[in-house]
């Protein structure tokens, strides 16, 4: 998340400051934070992810989402995940189109100056979204993806996945995607030491 937090606002006046803006701000608590630019690779896992999941889901009742897409957690909080699928009749927040609620999965591409704040607030955030199954972070400098999905019991579970050769299994959609593939002309440095 990005810094420089502007006085607390309330829901309103943050979408009415949002929708005007040239560049988009996530608001949590009555602060709004604008959102930090994205490198080379995380734009290509992006797009490597929305054509997956577009193709995988060509048909079917789900779509994926991209970053231009706000999810209104509460009225407390608005976010833009990289990647969402919801399923179903399109559902929006109120009056306007352009807020997305019920979304299944939610996919994060981890930066070195998101990284906390994905990991941290923001899955604290998700994890109140009722419909939310799964929470997937994708690492931008290496191979590895990790995979939340809720249980029955509210509990959230770990895979890893870290192999090029591995799929990622994403229950809620009934999708697999080869790592291979997400991962599609990202040049990962190689590991020292």
């Amino acid at each position: 998340m990005a810094s420089n937090p502007i006085s607390k606002l309330t829901e309103e006046q943050y979408l009415a400051l949002d929708r005007a803006a040239e560049f988009r701000s996530e608001f949590v608590d009555g602060e709004m934070f604008a959102m930090a630019g994205a490198s080379n690779a995380h734009g290509l896992i992006q797009r490597n992810l929305l054509g997956e999941l577009y193709l995988a889901l060509r048909g079917s009742p789900c779509g994926p989402f991209g970053s231009d897409s706000r999810i209104k957690v509460s009225s407390r909080a608005y976010v833009y995940p990289d990647v969402s699928v919801v399923c179903g009749k399109q559902q929006t927040a109120g009056e306007y189109s352009d807020i997305l609620i019920q979304p299944l999965a939610i996919f994060e591409v981890l930066s070195p100056s998101t990284e906390k704040y994905d990991r941290g607030l923001k899955f604290q955030l998700y994890r109140t979204i009722d419909s939310l199954k799964e929470y997937i972070l994708v690492n931008q400098e290496q191979v590895r993806i990790e995979r939340f999905t809720r249980q029955p019991d509210g509990t959230w579970s770990l895979h890893d996945y870290l192999r090029p050769d591995d799929e990622l299994k994403i229950d809620s959609i009934g999708v697999a995607i080869p790592l291979r593939r997400i991962y599609d002309q990202v040049e990962i440095p190689p590991i020292t030491g």
